[in-house]
């Protein structure tokens, strides 16, 4: 694919589409979310694919959102001008993320996220569109979006994976949890020694390859549809509509034009730390 900032490649019947930015902790660019989409529909197309792997090269799975490229006005960004307005923001967010995430969430093949070193943000939105998470002993997973002024991010997916105190301790407090305690969640599926998280996650899509692809289809769509019938897409929707709603404050609109003027997002970042 053009710049490589996705790599795909197929293996029998897996499929492995790999993030690709290891220099940026693999943040979501536009150019990735749209490489990404378009892997998912090769693999959707090729019926010998019945596994898709998400993983990502380098020490972090993704580090979220291009916040470096959102603002740099030098980056090469076709929605830029959009995002002037709260109207194109919205259209921005709908189509490159909500709309994105939700055709992995209802990828009619099983989806398997392989998780490393920093899942933060929109990583941790993308790997939980996944089926199935397999984790390094090294994943740490944090949302620390609160504090930037942000309401988390686009997909609220806390409560459904953390469960609704933890999640707004998670939210709230924006610290860390390790993979053990991702485990003990529910938030992932294993944990395994960082050098084995590849043959980890490919036994378990082999595994998953065995089941017949309608199979694994209509039984990933029922279970889908139980989360439904409980509301979860539901709140996905009141959620996105919140986000926007949080983005054109004045408390946010003020707190970009604060971040424009940093040196890089690595400040911004470090602004909003405290000592743990």
């Amino acid at each position: 694919m053009a710049d490589d900032e996705v790599l795909y490649a197929v293996d029998g019947a897996v499929a492995t589409i790999t993030l690709n930015r290891p220099d940026a902790a693999n943040a979501q660019s536009t150019a990735m979310i749209e490489q990404l989409d378009a892997a998912l529909d090769e693999a959707d197309a090729d019926d010998a694919v019945r596994v898709v792997v998400l993983a990502a090269n380098g020490k972090h799975f993704s580090a979220g959102h291009d916040l470096k490229g959102l603002l740099d006005p030098a980056a090469a960004d076709p929605w830029r001008a959009m995002r002037d307005t709260a109207e194109g923001k919205l259209r921005h967010e709908q189509v490159m993320y909500y709309d994105k995430c939700l055709k992995i969430y209802d990828f009619r093949k099983p989806t398997i996220a392989a998780v490393q070193g920093s899942c933060v943000a929109a990583g941790l939105m993308l790997a939980c569109m996944c089926d199935l998470i397999v984790a390094a002993d090294d994943a740490r997973f944090s949302n620390p979006v609160l504090r930037m002024t942000g309401a988390g991010v686009e997909l609220l997916v806390e409560p459904w994976e953390l469960g609704m105190r933890k999640a707004k301790e998670f939210l709230l407090t924006g610290d860390k949890i390790d993979a053990a305690e991702a485990w003990r969640l529910g938030l992932v599926n294993k944990v395994v020694p960082r050098d084995e998280l590849s043959a980890a996650t490919r036994e378990l899509a082999e595994k998953v390859a065995l089941v017949p692809p309608i199979t694994a289809q209509m039984v990933k769509d029922s279970i889908n549809h139980t989360f439904d019938a409980m509301g979860k897409r539901e709140s996905w929707k009141y959620h996105f509509m919140i986000h926007q709603f949080v983005s054109n404050t004045e408390t946010a609109l003020s707190a970009l034009e604060a971040r424009k003027q940093k040196g890089s997002m690595k400040e911004v970042f470090a602004e909003h730390q405290r000592d743990e």
